[in-house]
C-alpha cells in the first residue's frame, strides 16, 4: 500500500462544462469552485497533507481579457471569504508562481492569506497560480548562477517554487485531457499520473477515491525491478 503525501491536480474543464450547460466559461469556473471545497475536504479526510491546485499558468493570459479578470475576481472574494475557514480547519495557504503580471490588490489578498495560515500543519494548499515550470527552472538556474553556487539537483529543488514541498506522489487531470500543460515537470519525475475524462465541475469524491485507492495499490519501481 503506497503512502499518499502529496496530490497534485490539474483542474481543467471548467470553461467547457460551463459553456455546455449555461452557454458561459465564467459560470463553468465558479462550478468548479464547488468541486474544490469537496476535494478539499476530502483530502483532509484521507490525511494526505500537501494539495496542488492547478489554477492559472503562465500560458491562460491568451485567454479573453474579461475572462482572466473574472478567475482573478473569483480568486481574490474566495481569499477574502475563506481564509478565516481555512486557518480554523487548520489549513495553510501558499501560492507557486510568479507575482510578475498580478495586480498589487491579488500580491496582497495572496500575502495575507499565506501570513495568516503559515503555522498550520493539517494540510497545505498550493495554488499554482501564473505558474509555468519551464519558467520556474529558469529563474532557479538564474538564482543558482547568481548565487556562484553547483549545479546540482539538490541545489535546483533548493530554488524551485516548491522549495520544501515534496514532490506529488500523484497527479490527476480531469477534462479528457492527456498532457501536462507545462505543470511541475521536473517535480512530477516520478508520480503517477491519472487522466480523468470526467470535466472538473463534475469530478466527484467518488472518482477521487477511485484514483487514491488505485494509487495505493501500484507498484512503483522507482527505476529498481
Amino acid at each position: 500500500m503506497n503512502p499518499i503525501n502529496h496530490v497534485a491536480i490539474i483542474m481543467d474543464g471548467n470553461g467547457r462544462w460551463g459553456l455546455k450547460k449555461k452557454k458561459s466559461r465564467n459560470l463553468g469556473h465558479k462550478a468548479g469552485l464547488n468541486a474544490v471545497e469537496k476535494i478539499i475536504k476530502e483530502t483532509i479526510k484521507k490525511k494526505i497533507k500537501f494539495l496542488t491546485l492547478y489554477a492559472f499558468s503562465t500560458e491562460n493570459w491568451k485567454r479573453p481579457k474579461k475572462e482572466v479578470s473574472f478567475l482573478f475576481n473569483l480568486l481574490k472574494d474566495y481569499l477574502i471569504k475563506k481564509t478565516n475557514q481555512l486557518n480554523k480547519n487548520g489549513i495553510k495557504f501558499k501560492m507557486i508562481g510568479s507575482k510578475k503580471m498580478l495586480s498589487k490588490n491579488l500580491i496582497k489578498i495572496l500575502l495575507n492569506s499565506e501570513k495568516i495560515t503559515k503555522n498550520n500543519k493539517i494540510l497545505q494548499i498550493n495554488l499554482a497560480l501564473n505558474y509555468g515550470s519551464k519558467n520556474e527552472l529558469i529563474d532557479s538556474i538564474k538564482l543558482i548562477k547568481k548565487k556562484k553556487i553547483n549545479f546540482t539537483e539538490f541545489n535546483i529543488n533548493k530554488y524551485l517554487y516548491t522549495k520544501n514541498i515534496p514532490d506529488p506522489d500523484l497527479l490527476i487531470r480531469t477534462g479528457n485531457t492527456n498532457r501536462l500543460s507545462n505543470f511541475m515537470l521536473w517535480q512530477l519525475a516520478y508520480s503517477e499520473i491519472y487522466f480523468e475524462k470526467k470535466l472538473w465541475p463534475d469530478f466527484t469524491i467518488k472518482n477521487y477515491n477511485k484514483i487514491l485507492n488505485n494509487f495505493k495499490n501500484t507498484k512503483r519501481n522507482f527505476g529498481k525491478i
